[in-house]
């Protein structure tokens, strides 16, 4: 038997196996019974049978019939065991979403208390990933069977999936504290009051009861503390936040006085009436200050123990006045850095380095002086010599790491790199210095525990007072940005930073920020799309692989909630998750091939070409690069691409389009771009499309290359469509004449004559008059067309896009004709203001008739008088008699003095006038 008969046996007989199993399994079904005395001879065993039926489905490749039959079973007998198990199963070893099958089973043994059964199908749902609903479960099975040690286990578990779980988050700290485990039950205590917090007013019991654990177990860690209190003001109440920190005060009260005042001034922020608050606050400052020898003064003139002040008012007055004493610090915007000499009663005496001596009353100190540490930056810029301190910021890393405290501190502990190097450079560090300094230094505030960043800006430096872990300085990155796609940067940092925590409530909290938008896909279309993807990347990572089970909706159904699927996927700013976007299409939807057309034309990626050309899609390709390039001005940045990166290949080639016209149609989008970037719309993206158009023409040579084996006619038509290009640098049009000329010395450039007599005409135009009024009448209507008009249009062309079909689009042709129109008025205008110069009504002169001058006229044809003004272009108007003095008749009658005589030709014949009168109309 040779190997082909070999072959074709062995696959006869898989397929025998295959029908023979198949067969036995719809009999199978066929003959189940479902009662409870059936139900009571179940074992284990029977399931492991099933798992082989499963396996031997698989190695035969007709799992998707044996799930088929198995659904179509369930259909009318919905509680078949097996049918439920084998479903279930296939649908658990596709990551399907939908695990109702496995539920209703072990539902139903749990029912009937067959435990064994139930645990037994829980650790085969757990083997495909972690389920909320079968960590419950079994934690159930083992809290039947006394197994203590298993339930923590098992909760242990539950609690990395399940987000809102906060009393098993308690008893598991309470598990750990009473095994003397000090670490383990506070990061268990802190689980379960972040997930309190999170249940809002319901649970403040609760919370209230883990706040006070923590306090006996964690004091330590004040940020903690306060970053919880910020969270129970918003989640919860206010008035509970302030219950809160009062018993935290009380702790901070005898241990750290600068951190009780913090909590206070934080506890009048919340409650300004705080009778109690503001008492305990000036027993602080009491203490605090205890040797400033005008402590009980400054109490009294900030009337900081008065109700009716401002208690906010009263602080900062007190904080100003209280930095006040001999020996401390001031800096003055004209005399610098100086020392307080002394002060006596409301006089203060300050010795600045050029003005020792200085006396000022103290108000006067106060409204015109800034205090400074002793340790501020500028003090010691005034009290050291320069070469010391430029030895002490030197680019070592404690020298760093001290500068970078040192500024920090000195401008409130919130600071930015600008701040940094206007300190730094050029005082201490040349530029050139400056650039390895700061380098380092940036380094060093990314990556060392002792720096943070603002929770308002990640651009603002803090130091920190205890070192900060690498989780919470993540963390705290990710708080301070607000853009999604910010946030999409930070939590990827997060999680492929291996000293990241992975079961910190603060990734959690990060975490959630995306399963949020899962959860209102209706609302958040697109933001759902991207968290979806993003989850599934996340999950890759082994540490974190168990919030695969955050994925409580298909992509289908997302996808289906995203109203412009292009514009979407155009706007989407991240490469990775455009991939991942693209392949997760390509997975689920039959038609994506025509989806990955759609997508191109607003997208042009490498990807999409490679996955079409793999399914041998190329007349879509070559149907798809046709309507490209006949749409240019919609789609010009994908035809660049396809110009560049495309032109060899066989679907492009099959698209018929010429060399010379690809070059035409660059030549195209240069022009469009330069009207667009005249117009201000979309000026960013505009000038990139351009550069690289003008790059390809002009720079890469493709142009010249082009041209210098091409016939006169297409050199010709080249030339024109450059030659039409108004805002392409006049030299590179005379450079591509020479080289045409130098190859053909007869060339005759089209519209060459007439060109001569356009510029020789445009020279004889001059600048015309305008009255202030009109002229900025004129810049008002320039303006409107160009900030509401424009847009307004831009939007309709928008909204036509995407009606479809442009060749069929009447609101499509309706708003490209009047974008025309705007463009040429907006261009006109331009024009004329260009031109436009302003009349001084004081230059006016009455002895002629001239601009800005009303005349009194006697047709002495007619025998009657007639009165004119004369003014410009902009401000004719002859139905009132105003015209223009470049109008023929005003031509005509300019420069004429009172008592002289002309005659006027026009279409009604000859007609004689005398000058009577001239004054002013301005």
């Amino acid at each position: 038997m040779d190997n082909t008969e070999t072959t074709e046996t062995r696959a006869a007989e898989a397929s025998t196996n295959a029908q023979t199993l198949l067969k036995n399994l719809q009999e199978t079904l066929n003959e189940e019974k479902w009662t409870r005395a059936t139900l009571g001879n179940y074992s284990t065993g029977q399931f492991k049978e099933l798992d082989d039926i499963l396996k031997t489905a698989r190695n035969e490749k007709i799992i998707d019939e044996v799930k088929k039959n198995c659904d179509e079973h369930l259909a009318h007998t919905r509680n078949s065991i097996i049918a439920l198990y084998l479903s279930g199963m296939i649908a658990l070893s596709r990551q399907i979403i939908d695990d109702s099958a496995m539920i209703n089973l072990v539902s139903i043994f749990l029912d009937n208390h067959k435990w064994s059964i139930v645990k037994y199908l829980c650790e085969r749902i757990l083997d495909w990933g972690e389920s909320k609903f079968a960590l419950r479960t079994l934690a159930d099975c083992y809290k039947n069977d006394n197994e203590e040690e298993k339930i923590f286990a098992v909760w242990e578990r539950l609690v990395k999936v399940d987000f809102d779980e906060a009393d098993i988050c308690k008893s598991l700290a309470e598990h750990y504290e009473k095994l003397g485990n000090k670490e383990e039950a506070v990061d268990y205590y802190k689980k379960s009051l972040h997930r309190y917090i999170n249940k809002s007013a319901s649970a403040f019991a609760n919370v209230k009861e883990v706040w006070e654990k923590l306090l006996v177990l964690y004091i330590d860690d004040i940020d903690f503390f306060l970053h919880i209190q910020k969270k129970i003001a918003k989640n919860i109440s206010e008035d509970k936040a302030v219950t809160l920190l009062n018993e935290l005060y009380a702790k901070y009260k005898s241990i750290d006085i600068d951190i009780a005042i913090n909590i206070l001034k934080i506890i009048l922020e919340y409650d300004e009436k705080d009778v109690h608050g503001r008492r305990e606050i000036i027993e602080c400052f009491r203490k605090k200050y205890s040797s400033h020898s005008q402590l009980e003064e400054y109490i009294r003139i900030s009337n900081l123990s008065q109700n009716y002040r401002d208690v906010h008012q009263a602080i900062a007055d007190f904080e100003k006045h209280i930095a006040f004493d001999k020996g401390n610090y001031v800096y003055h915007k004209t005399w610098g850095v100086g020392r307080i000499a002394g002060i006596a009663g409301d006089d203060i005496q300050i010795d600045f380095s050029k003005r020792r001596g200085h006396k000022m009353s103290l108000k006067m100190a106060v409204d015109a002086l800034q205090t400074l540490s002793k340790n501020h930056f500028w003090v010691l810029k005034a009290t050291k010599k320069k070469e010391e301190l430029k030895e002490k910021v030197k680019d070592k890393d404690e020298n760093i790491i001290w500068t970078l405290k040192t500024i920090i501190k000195s401008f409130g502990n919130a600071c930015d790199m600008k701040r940094i190097k206007a300190e730094l450079s050029p005082a201490l560090l040349t530029p050139g210095e400056w650039t390895a300094w700061n380098n380092k230094a940036r380094d060093i505030l990314k990556t060392n525990p002792e720096f943070g960043v603002s929770a308002d800006n990640s651009d603002i430096y803090i130091v920190r007072d205890r070192p900060v872990t690498v989780t919470e300085k993540l963390y705290n990155e990710f708080m301070a940005v607000t853009n999604f796609y910010d946030r999409v940067s930070a939590i990827r940092e997060y999680v492929n930073n291996k000293n990241a925590s992975p079961d910190s409530e603060l990734f959690t909290e990060m975490f959630s920020y995306f399963t949020d938008f899962l959860r209102s896909a209706g609302q958040n279309a697109e933001q759902s799309a991207v968290s979806y993807i993003l989850i599934n990347e996340l999950v890759e990572n082994k540490k974190y692989s168990h919030l695969k089970s955050a994925l409580t909706v298909n992509f289908a159904d997302i996808l289906s909630n995203i109203k412009d699927i292009p514009l979407f996927f155009k706007n989407m700013k991240d490469a990775k998750l455009k991939t991942e976007f693209l392949s997760n299409i390509r997975n689920l939807i039959s038609g994506w091939p025509d989806f990955y057309i759609k997508l191109f034309p607003l997208s042009p990626l490498q990807f999409i070409v490679e996955q079409l050309e793999e399914a041998d899609c190329g007349d879509k390709l070559t149907l798809m690069c046709k309507d490209c390039f006949e749409n240019l001005r919609e789609y010009r940045e994908t035809v660049i691409w396809l110009y560049k990166n495309s032109r060899n290949t066989k679907w492009f080639k099959a698209a018929d389009i010429s060399y010379e016209k690809q070059l035409i149609t660059l030549i195209h989008i240069l022009d469009i771009t330069y009207r667009d970037i005249e117009n201000q719309k979309d000026t960013v993206e505009n000038r990139k499309i351009n550069k690289l158009v003008y790059n390809i023409l002009f720079k890469d040579g493709d142009l010249v290359s082009f041209l210098n084996n091409a016939e006169e006619d297409a050199i010709l038509r080249i030339f024109t469509f450059i030659n039409d290009v108004k805002d392409l640098d006049p030299q590179d049009k005379e450079n591509m004449k020479k080289m045409i000329t130098g190859k053909h010395p007869d060339f005759k450039f089209f519209g060459e004559a007439e060109k001569k007599k356009a510029e020789e005409k445009k020279k004889e135009t001059r600048v015309f008059w305008v009255t202030l009024p009109m002229y900025e009448e004129k810049n008002k209507l320039l303006s409107h067309i160009q900030e509401v008009e424009v847009p307004n249009n831009s939007k309709e062309i928008e909204y036509a896009l995407s009606l479809g079909d442009l060749r069929e689009n009447a609101e499509y042709k309706a708003a490209k004709e009047k974008q025309e129109q705007l463009n040429s008025q907006v261009a006109k205008l331009k024009e004329e203001i260009e031109k436009a110069q302003l009349f001084d009504p004081a230059s006016i002169n009455t002895s002629k008739i001239s601009f800005g001058t009303k005349v009194v006229l006697l047709n002495e044809t007619a025998g009657q008088s007639e009165e004119y003004t004369i003014l410009g272009q902009w401000e004719s108007d002859p139905n009132n008699n105003i015209i223009s003095y470049l109008s023929p008749f005003g031509s005509a009658i300019l420069n004429k003095s009172t008592g002289e005589r002309f005659d006027y030709v026009s279409n009604e014949g000859k007609i004689s006038y005398l000058v009577e009168n001239i004054s002013s109309a301005i």
